[in-house]
């Protein structure tokens, strides 16, 4: 996909594959570091904890069709009792921590168009987010206004920015602002940053129990520097971040700009909280007491659940049963807007 659609100056930079010492298959691009991340991960849904090492170290021979053909992803919706989904890259977002920002627009580019002519098979139950680069906001947003019209459904930026240009800076309102007039829902998925790697095959545990950090600061960014108060109908996405956190993060966050506000100078029409509860909708796929938590904290309204298919972390083809167990206890009415509402409602999704 990447060297058949990429422009054709980039076309010998183009993310590929390579082998593994122990069989399998690695993401290789510039910038990333070699043997970083296992391709079988992306396709390891439904398997076992103890059947884990075998997958990962399987290659893309291993993977299902639906992972290409979009009629299979339908069959395996309708197996796990799935009316629609709203889909990420898998490769795509690993690589945020490649460089070179105009061949990066260049990969993300050559994925958007695939994922759009994937989508397009099925439009309402197969939705694409596609991917974009902020490092250049003019180009970004000439890029969001083309996947809108090609028909895919948000975007995804970095959950992390580069240092020298942090989501604080005026400079990315032309952005939020067309996102905003656009109707395109952002998202933030875990392991994103434009600082670099943040996930991969080394320090897996300890970097995976981190993951929900680098969207916590980014949050706390958004909020305090104004971006939702001066673009209130602009919504966000931490996807596969976790909500559990969510309750005792606001508590914090409230509490701090109430003590810390005047020092640093710095006043919001409301808390901090209230724009978190507005403008977020928060993933999850496991979590049960957590997230009847977060929902008697903040309401229903900013959680949504995942079913992460095909990869490693995926309730598939247990989906249906899983929620039973970890949420058959909440409201009905509540249950109903965190499995399907809210993103149908994000998402202009129609469920009849």
């Amino acid at each position: 996909m990447w060297r058949e659609r990429i422009d054709a100056r980039f076309r010998d930079r183009a993310p590929t594959n390579e082998p593994g010492p122990e069989g399998g298959e690695y993401l290789a691009c510039e910038d990333i570091p070699r043997l970083m991340f296992h391709i079988g991960a992306n396709f390891a849904a439904g398997r076992t904890t103890a059947e884990l090492p075998k997958a990962y170290h399987a290659g893309w021979e291993a993977a299902p069709k639906s992972v290409w053909d979009p009629a299979e992803r339908l069959k395996e919706q309708d197996r796990d009792g799935v009316a629609a989904e709203i889909m990420y890259g898998s490769q795509a977002f690993l690589i945020y921590g490649v460089r070179d920002a105009e061949f990066l627009m260049a990969c993300y580019r050559a994925f958007n168009d695939w994922a759009a002519e994937y989508c397009s098979v099925n439009p309402e139950r197969l939705l694409g987010i596609g991917n974009l680069v902020l490092d250049d906001v003019p180009a970004a947003i000439k890029e969001l206004e083309r996947i809108a019209k090609i028909g895919l459904r948000g975007a995804m930026i970095p959950i992390g920015s580069r240092e020298e240009q942090p989501y604080t800076s005026p400079e990315f309102d032309p952005f939020w602002a067309a996102a905003q007039d656009l109707n395109m829902t952002l998202s933030m998925h875990a392991a994103t940053s434009r600082t670099g790697v943040t996930f991969g095959v080394n320090e897996m545990m300890r970097k995976y129990v981190g993951l929900p950090y680098q969207i916590q600061v980014t949050i706390c960014d958004l909020i305090v520097s104004g971006v939702f108060e001066r673009f209130p109908r602009l919504k966000l996405v931490s996807a596969e971040n976790d909500v559990s956190w969510l309750p005792s993060f606001v508590n914090r966050l409230d509490h701090g700009y109430d003590r810390l506000s005047a020092l640093q100078k710095f006043s919001l029409a409301k808390l901090p909280g209230e724009y978190l509860r507005n403008n977020l909708a928060a993933t999850f796929q496991f979590e049960g007491l957590g997230v009847d938590f977060a929902r008697r904290a903040l309401g229903s309204q900013c959680l949504m659940w995942s079913s992460d298919y095909p990869h490693n972390d995926s309730t598939w083809p247990r989906s249906r049963e899983i929620i039973e167990e970890n949420l058959g206890s909440l409201p009905p009415a509540d249950l109903a807007q965190i499995v399907y509402g809210n993103a149908a409602r994000l998402y202009d999704i129609n469920l009849q």
